[in-house]
């Protein structure tokens, strides 16, 4: 027999949605993700959850965590790319069945959907209980929240991200790339272009070079790409340029690949001997590689997902979210969030007409797995 899942409210996810939403949180202002989080951790307290704050900002919420075994983790952030004033211009609206506004997508209505599955428990928390830890840092690299998402992971069984699912497709998560960048910073030697060209030592030509190097460190077939972002240099068209800047974006699938990359790039030099290069950063978010205990959630997944009438797919993605700091210590399933599309767009929206059953998903799994 299918377990009962109680009613989601459409109508109710909708409001509890506009709230977060109508409260601007971009990632800079600290503040700003503090009032979101207040009121997430009232909905929290409100179920009789167990909520404390962490350092940097970071708060944990305890439902039925009781030591008997391992807590089930999940995954949520409060931080949006959007900076304030952006509701003047991208209201929240509905057309048809996509609600669309900042932030929605990514991942006010992921929160929202993950505490409308935990009222629907009604207080039967699974044996050992639910851990629900939110950042206020995701989409800025998780710097200061890193250290207890990956404390928290060694403590439960497994994580769930309520990221959302991907476009178009609905898609749960079973794997994405690891992410990092790379600053390389060049200094050469000055000299007057037209008196005395061979005195100077082009810190532009250096980092040409770098670029194309380094782009072709890329194996697009092994999940491996490698981007040249940002360029700046040079102080006046008649000098030869003694600085410049490059900012290099990188993508892999595996830890190995992450390993030959950082290693490649600091050990390459300009063919100039005159010309400095000093290199700053690195692999950000290890890559989520996807093992055995993730695709056997996602198969518990798709399972209760069939049992609720619909179809559920699973892809391995580029881009990086805090599931990646879990998945090499436990398993870790991602986008159990709100379909849409539209993450960092304009056209950012919540598919209304998807949204119930996604929500009634994620009720059987916090219940189950």
């Amino acid at each position: 027999m299918t377990p009962h899942v109680p009613d989601i409210d459409p109508l109710a996810l909708q409001a509890d949605l506009r709230q977060l939403v109508e409260i601007e949180s971009p990632s800079s202002d600290p503040l700003a993700v503090a009032h979101v989080m207040n009121v997430v951790e009232g909905w929290a307290r409100d179920l009789g959850a167990q909520t404390h704050a962490l350092g940097g900002g970071t708060r944990v919420f305890h439902f039925g965590v009781d030591g008997t075994r391992p807590p089930l983790l999940v995954l949520t952030h409060a931080d949006t790319v959007w900076p304030h004033g952006t509701l003047a211009g991208m209201p929240l609206r509905v057309d048809g069945e996509r609600l669309y506004g900042p932030g929605t997508y990514d991942m006010k209505a992921g929160i929202v959907g993950l505490f409308h599955a935990l009222r629907a428990l009604g207080g039967a928390w699974p044996r050992g209980g639910i851990t629900v830890l939110l950042s206020p840092d995701e989409e800025t690299g998780s710097e200061t929240s890193r250290a207890h998402i990956e404390a928290a992971a060694r403590q439960s069984r497994a994580a769930l991200v309520v990221e959302p699912p991907v476009a178009d497709t609905h898609a749960l998560k079973t794997g994405r790339k690891g992410t990092g960048s790379f600053t390389l910073t060049f200094s050469g030697v000055a000299s007057h272009a037209g008196n005395k060209p061979e005195e100077g030592a082009s810190a532009i030509t250096a980092a040409a070079e770098a670029v194309l190097a380094l782009q072709a460190l890329a194996r697009p077939e092994a999940g491996t790409t490698v981007s040249v972002g940002l360029i700046a240099g040079g102080s006046a068209v008649n000098v030869i340029p003694a600085d410049c800047t490059l900012q290099v974006d990188l993508r892999v699938s595996t830890l190995a690949e992450a390993e030959r990359l950082d290693a490649a790039v600091r050990a390459w030099r300009p063919s100039d001997p005159r010309v400095r290069v000093a290199v700053s950063g690195g692999l950000n978010r290890p890559p989520f590689e996807q093992g055995a205990g993730t695709l056997a959630l996602y198969e518990q997944a798709r399972a209760v997902a069939h049992d609720l009438g619909f179809e559920l797919p699973h892809a391995v993605v580029g881009g990086g979210s805090d599931g990646n700091f879990t998945a090499p210590i436990i398993p870790t399933l991602d986008g159990l969030g709100a379909p849409g599309d539209g993450a960092h767009a304009a056209h950012e929206h919540v598919r209304l007409d998807r949204w119930p059953d996604h929500v009634r998903l994620l009720t059987r799994l916090l219940r189950e797995v």
